[in-house]
């Protein structure tokens, strides 16, 4: 049974599988414990990227190494280094180059539920569209990897293609998009593990050809799984938008990804109240079918605002133009995603 001092030992020459430095010079050797008479490690490691599929590689592979020197179990934790420690040892083509493929990054804005059929789609779609008509160059990541809907919701027919090993993503009405389901065969259900979804969500940034974007919004799972804590990883930066409804429980419930954004910090730019009322064509009265006050007890519990309330109506049918999910410019609901774009470009581009 290997001592406390052999087991930091071997610690001592394994490298950080993102800084290359072995965890000796990172300090990333947090804790060591050895228990003898149970044969058991407990370990409490710091790296550079934490809850990667290169962590668990890493974790693989000690584990392997103290069980080929007796040990019969290992307890193994991981944390994430210090920023000081990581802008030291991180290598110089790391820092340049950023999430976005070395472009210049847009405003990331991922749109968050805690609830699936609350309308978080139809919200990604609809202020995508809203900020391409005040002008923004404005992209969709469909980010719903079980639940990919963007492309059906906008009437997307077309492919994306492959053009000197870069996806060129799918155009449709002045905004660009990229999702799953482009590459599912016959809307099959995917079964995959969180580092697959983690690497799918990579690609999406690091393998398309995006251009030139102003805002980039992702169509986030509903709760708060594999690929929501994905985001938070990679895009630090990313603001973000919850989406309820008007019952006090679905905001409850909502506020779990609100709470998540905020734990990892990021700004939470504001909550949308979809489904807010029916407002009758025969007496013009708003009925409050799925209640009242969760938009404003869901922007109370994160301190944030509600950035907009959506009517219970359908878009205006149109002969010319098959996006089934999409408002029109003149339509109600597209004033208020218009109002809410704006609200959105004022507090992001004045800051």
């Amino acid at each position: 049974m290997l001592t406390r001092e052999e087991v930091i030992q071997f610690l001592n020459k394994v490298e950080d599988p993102f800084l290359h430095r072995t965890l000796e010079e990172t300090g990333g050797i947090i804790e060591v414990s050895v228990k003898e008479e149970r044969k058991h490690v407990s370990i409490k490691l710091a790296i550079g990227k934490p809850n990667t599929a290169e962590q668990m590689q890493l974790q693989q592979e000690i584990v392997a190494a103290l069980k080929r020197n007796g040990v019969a179990t290992v307890g193994l934790r991981f944390d994430a280094l210090p920023d000081e420690v990581i802008q030291k040892f991180q290598p110089a083509d790391a820092q340049n180059q950023s999430i976005f493929g070395g472009n210049k990054e847009p405003h990331f804005i991922a749109i968050a539920s805690g609830k699936g059929g609350v309308g978080k789609s139809t919200v990604t779609v609809n202020m995508a569209m809203a900020l391409k008509r005040l002008g923004k160059k404005v992209g969709i990541i469909d980010a719903d990897i079980y639940g990919f809907s963007i492309p059906d919701m906008m009437g997307v027919e077309e492919r994306p293609v492959v053009r000197n090993e870069k996806i060129i993503p799918v155009e449709r009405l002045g905004v660009k998009v990229i999702s799953m389901g482009f590459f599912v065969e016959d809307n099959s259900p995917i079964i995959w593990r969180g580092p697959m979804l983690g690497k799918m969500l990579t690609s999406f940034f690091k393998e398309v050809e995006w251009g030139e974007l102003d805002y980039l919004l992702l169509d986030l799972p509903p709760g708060t799984g594999d690929i929501a804590l994905d985001v938070h990883e990679l895009l630090p930066t990313c603001k973000e938008i919850i989406v309820t409804t008007p019952h006090p429980t679905a905001a409850f419930v909502a506020a779990r990804a609100g709470q998540m954004a905020l734990k990892t910090d990021h700004e939470i730019l504001g909550v949308v109240e979809n489904m807010s009322y029916f407002k009758s064509q025969v007496t013009g009265e708003k009925e409050h079918v799925f209640g009242r006050g969760g938009g404003d007890k869901l922007a109370e519990a994160l301190k944030t605002k509600v950035l907009g309330r959506l009517s219970l109506q359908q878009p205006f049918e149109e002969e010319d133009v098959f996006a089934p999910s999409i408002y029109q410019e003149d339509h109600p609901n597209g004033k208020e995603f218009h109002l809410m774009a704006a609200k959105i470009i004022a507090q992001l581009e004045e800051e």
